[in-house]
């Protein structure tokens, strides 16, 4: 028999539709986005995380989006035709390649976000500063476990 209460089980099991709703939704306004910019989606997915951790080698965007190289050779073209990306030596290794963001198009992402943004700040404003510290402590573990995950299905 199982120790977790009918109501905790209920709860938890809330809190796990609410974050696929979330995903889903998330996916939805990042597809509406990249369609704003004429991006397919997994070149939006690739300029996010060149945005968030770059700069960044060819072959490490490739293990971050979860992709083949080979693969993120056409997707990084059709970003630096888009004037989204450039390819530069790496100052570490001069045989290197790294991808930097260029941010002369940086304003139109923002703008695109803009409407979320405010949203999300109206909302932050509703709770006080220890339930913001749960709320992202909660969602950083969140990302992990689904990292985790991920990475365990590459590997499986």
């Amino acid at each position: 028999m199982s120790s977790v209460s009918p109501s905790r089980r209920r709860t938890t099991n809330a809190i796990k539709e609410s974050l696929r709703a979330l995903s889903t939704q998330l996916s939805l306004l990042n597809h509406q986005v990249g369609a704003q910019l004429e991006l397919k989606d997994v070149d939006f997915d690739c300029l996010d995380l060149v945005n968030r951790f770059g700069p960044l080698s060819p072959s490490a965007l490739a293990r971050r989006a979860g992709l083949h190289p080979a693969t993120m050779t056409g997707i990084l073209d059709r970003l630096e035709r888009g004037g989204w990306v450039a390819r530069e030596r790496d100052p570490s290794d001069r045989r290197a390649v790294v991808v930097r963001a260029l941010r002369d198009r940086a304003a139109e992402v923002y703008h695109l976000f803009s409407g979320m943004n405010g949203r999300m700040d109206d909302l932050c404003a509703g709770y006080d500063e220890a339930q913001l510290q749960l709320l992202a402590g909660f969602l950083d573990r969140v990302t992990e476990a689904g990292r985790i995950s991920a990475d365990d299905l590459t590997d499986g």
